[in-house]
């Protein structure tokens, strides 16, 4: 109450018989995307459609599907340097440089079926199979030597399928050695150290013998290799970097051109040629220069690692990002990616005419007269409406006419359904089409009305072409209350809607036309307002009494009277207590002021009694927009109560 007052190293080693072979139970299958901590090497087997994925740290491999998701691993491999498989797939070779062991296993379980001893301080690193041989880099990174597992060496009878320091006479290796067949050339060895500052030795043998024989060298050692490949087929060539090419044919290495830059890469077994450069993996066809497609991998460039499907159905790139290496499957690698233009007017009026142009180019040349699918989105199709089928010029471009017969956002889109050598491509555009205006219109606005008053409103709509349907929704003053749909019907015979509004605050109402083929959106606002509701108790006197046609309450001249207002309630809300004093036959103002309004709708003030006799006042409660604390009603007076003072 108030008062008021007024990875990839691997290499092989010596068998140490079937009685010691030791078996790593497989990992249970994850559905996990393959990723490791440090690569030791990866390679993929059409035969299982498998890629094995080797983690160094782990000392574990493991096996995921083409779509890059871990199937099976298995444990116990020690630090894994590089993986290989047979020709046929269905063998992985792993080289383990912290045991100084080759393990063979079966690519389908990942059983470890032997394990070979390698008598080196140093590796086995890198692997590669070729000429019934399993081949590897052993001895002191700065010395390495070349060494083999012959798989057909019969242990039993006293051979040692295990063989090192094989580099013919007169060769050398003074650094980590790279080493790469191709089943292509079943009895061809290629190898080169590790480039530094001075560049690399690199050759190629024959290893279908007893013992490697020279069929090529380079010593100039001004060339620097980081990465080396074989390649299968007819050319006698080695790519070095997946950029450089050397022909070795007729025992010289000699310049046989190059593609573009690149740190390292993969050959398929069809020549195709992928290159690493910075995030980015591209595929080129063997000797061209412009890729058939470029992927954009992510990750620190130089740290990608690509490797092809046998088949060339896939590549897949090992890549690293805040310490893990991820493996991503990338698809349709021989496919060149087209670029597909729509161009069409940004605006154009319904029922007439229309051009759409556009391109459609690649990297490697399309078929004569490719043919694109056109299809036309609007209000009429929302699902899409197939056009004609257009046919591409022979430099590229092509273009259609269209009438749309539906106004609003048109769309059209145009796709290429995709050759042998090219994968499919969609592009689309939107015009803007141009619909007639209607009419909407809504009562009752700017009228105040009394609070808690049904007001029915009442929207009116004027031609349209198929919608007849309109929303009516009802937004009232203030935060706490959302714009609520009121009505959604269709229209009556004289385009009439009628929705009833509980006026409790100030409230805008809104008819809503959501447009139709041919006729635009219209949405019509009005503001219609409504009083609070205010009362007034007036307690302590001790009579009610009329004095002349005026009711007044009766108090003594030292009580205080107490005029408790009720208002609907809203945070923040006050009251204006206005109060007025009669002399001389006319009322006069003696001043107002702001009481708060409780949660509960009620202000109470006590008006200090003026310890005279004969004294008339009057007051009243009062709501006033803005100056009560809020805005979400309009002014709203409440009635006079009169007050007389008497001994």
């Amino acid at each position: 109450m108030r008062t008021r007052s007024i990875s990839a190293a691997t290499a092989f080693a010596v068998l140490l018989g079937s009685a010691a072979l030791s078996v790593a139970v497989a990992a249970p299958a994850s559905a996990a995307t393959a990723t490791v901590a440090s690569p030791g090497g990866f390679v993929a087997s059409d035969t299982l459609r498998r890629v094995f994925v080797g983690d160094s740290t782990a000392g574990r491999i493991l096996a995921a599907d083409y779509a890059g998701t871990v199937v099976d691993s298995v444990d116990g491999i020690g630090a894994v340097a590089d993986l290989a498989l047979s020709d046929d797939g269905t063998t992985l070779y792993a080289s383990a440089a912290g045991s100084h062991e080759i393990v063979v296993l079966d690519a389908a379980t990942l059983d470890v079926t032997a394990r070979y001893a390698v008598r080196t301080t140093e590796g086995p690193r890198r692997l590669a199979v070729a000429g019934g041989k399993v081949w590897f880099g052993h001895g002191d990174p700065w010395d390495t030597r070349l060494g083999s597992v012959d798989l057909a060496a019969d242990p039993a009878g006293g051979t040692d399928p295990v063989t090192l320091d094989q580099l013919p006479e007169g060769l050398t290796g003074f650094r980590d050695l790279l080493v790469d067949s191709d089943p292509s050339k079943p009895g061809v060895l290629a190898y080169a150290e590790v480039g530094s500052d001075t560049g690399s030795e690199m050759g190629v043998l024959d290893v279908s013998g007893a013992t490697p024989r020279p069929l090529a060298y380079y010593g100039s050692k001004s060339y620097w290799a980081g990465d080396l490949d074989l390649v299968p087929g007819d050319a006698a060539e080695v790519l070095v970097n997946a950029r450089k090419r050397f022909s070795y044919a007729g025992g010289q290495f000699t310049d046989a051109g190059d593609y573009p830059v690149a740190w390292q890469g993969d050959v398929s077994a069809s020549g195709l040629v992928a290159q690493m450069y910075s995030d980015q993996v591209s595929v080129l066809r063997p000797n061209t220069v412009t890729p058939v497609r470029t992927y954009t991998v992510g990750g620190n460039g130089a740290d990608v690692q690509v490797a092809w499907a046998p088949n060339a159905s896939r590549l897949f790139a090992l890549v690293q990002s805040n310490g893990t290496y991820t493996l991503k499957p990338l698809t349709d690698p021989v496919k060149s990616v087209p670029t597909l233009t729509v161009n069409a007017p940004a605006t154009a009026t319904r029922a007439k005419p229309l051009t759409v142009t556009g391109r459609l180019s690649a990297s490697l040349p399309l078929p004569a007269g490719a043919q694109l699918k056109v299809t036309r989105t609007d209000l009429e199709s929302p699902g899409g409406k197939a056009l004609p089928a257009v046919t591409v010029k022979a430099d590229g471009s092509y273009s259609f006419a269209d009438t749309p017969p539906a106004g609003g956002t048109v769309t059209y889109k145009v796709a290429y359904a995709g050759d042998a050598e090219h994968t499919a491509a969609t592009a689309s555009d939107t015009v803007d089409v141009s619909r007639a205006s209607t009419t909407l219109t809504l009562n009752n606005n700017g009228k105040v009305y009394g609070y808690g008053k049904d007001v029915t409103f009442t929207a009116h709509l004027g031609t349209t072409y198929k919608n007849r349907t309109v929303e009516i929704w009802a937004n009232p003053y203030g935060s706490d209350k959302p714009n609520k749909l009121i009505k959604t019907a269709t229209v009556n015979s004289s385009g009439n809607v009628s929705a009833v509004v509980d006026m409790k605050r100030d409230t805008v109402v809104s008819a809503v036309f959501k447009g139709d083929a041919r006729y635009k959106p219209k949405t019509t606002k009005v503001t219609a307002y409504a009083k609070v509701h205010v009362s007034t108790a007036v307690s302590r006197h001790y009579k009610k009494a009329a004095i002349g046609s005026t009711t007044y309450y009766w108090f003594r001249k030292s009580t205080d009277p107490l005029l408790t207002t009720t208002m609907t309630y809203y945070p923040g809300r006050q009251q204006r207590f206005d109060l007025q004093v009669r002399f001389d036959g006319k009322w006069y103002d003696a001043g107002h002021e702001y009481f708060p309004v409780g949660s509960d709708g009620r202000s109470a003030v006590s008006l200090e009694a003026p310890g005279e006799s004969g004294i008339k006042a009057r007051m009243r409660s009062v709501y006033v927009n803005g100056s009560s604390g809020d805005n979400v009603n309009s002014t709203t007076y409440g009635s006079w109560k009169y007050l007389y003072f008497t001994n």
